[in-house]
């Protein structure tokens, strides 16, 4: 299944993809896709529905993130060799766990914000993870029975916040807009190996990044069950799974984000994201 959540910020309805693309009102079946409802037995329920008998909703309203009400979003940096390299940093013998503000979740194809005395705001596309099943703990063997399904996350970074000021990581991850998810949550049954998943990101046209979950240091399943032994998960949990080279802190010069510019950026088989850069 291909589930999404459509309408105004703040007032998302959750939907469904149909065999033709088309979306599909969840609202009577299921009150938001979120919690509960990634559960096994409520992607079951969801699973039962006939997707022709929803009612069917015209034009093209506005996507929201693919999840609601986020508990934890966590990412993991450095995932992919060639980036530590183009980063100037150490391939981690362990996975580099950060958390990024839940308040920067921000829909797919929204206005990304450029932070008021920012110069090194950058772009990251990212395979997520929507955990769907409480997870403390867990092997490497059970990690993937806790997943619930994948999505296109762009880890939207201010470099300088995040580098020079001094402290931990998060302050230049977590600005309003940083955390675009979706266009949509592509249920575990549909992607048979998340180590084999083409990705790429464009800036006005230019193709920056062009990578492969199959160059991952530390795979999907490695990570959640890292992650479990520190901090339990939750239904609505995101983990984001880090990016492959190509970031503007890595262009020779460093290339950073400016107001008026367009991001597009997608995984195969989960969509696409598309935003511009506005001040903040």
């Amino acid at each position: 299944m291909k589930l999404l959540r459509f309408g105004a910020a703040g007032a998302e309805r959750p939907g469904m993809l149909d065999a033709e693309g088309r979306i599909r009102d969840l609202s009577g079946v299921v009150a938001d896709i979120a919690g509960a409802a990634l559960t096994p037995d409520g992607l079951a329920r969801l699973a039962a529905v006939d997707p022709a008998t929803l009612p069917l909703i015209e034009g093209t309203p506005r996507i929201g993130p693919c999840v609601g009400a986020v508990g934890k979003f966590v990412c993991i940096g450095l995932n992919y060799s060639d980036h530590a390299a183009e980063s100037g940093l150490p391939v981690p013998s362990e996975p580099v766990v950060f958390m990024k503000a839940t308040s920067a979740i921000t829909g797919p194809n929204d206005p990304v914000e450029i932070p008021r005395g920012s110069e090194k705001t950058d772009w990251e596309v990212e395979l997520g993870v929507v955990i769907g099943k409480p997870a403390k703990y867990v092997t490497e063997v059970q990690a993937l029975d806790h997943v619930a399904g994948y999505c296109v996350i762009n880890d939207v970074s201010e470099r300088a916040f995040q580098i020079e000021r001094g402290g931990t990581w998060d302050k230049g991850k977590g600005h309003d807009t940083f955390g675009p998810i979706g266009p949509w949550l592509v249920t575990r049954d549909e992607v048979p190996d998340p180590q084999a998943l083409d990705l790429w990101l464009e800036v006005d046209g230019r193709r920056f990044q062009n990578g492969s979950t199959a160059t991952m240091i530390f795979t999907v399943a490695h990570i959640v069950s890292y992650v479990s032994q520190f901090m339990s998960l939750q239904p609505g949990d995101v983990i984001s799974t880090g990016t492959p080279p190509g970031v503007g802190m890595g262009q020779k010069p460093p290339l950073y984000l400016k107001a008026g510019q367009t991001m597009r950026l997608g995984i195969a088989g989960l969509g696409e994201q598309r935003q511009t850069t506005i001040s903040a």
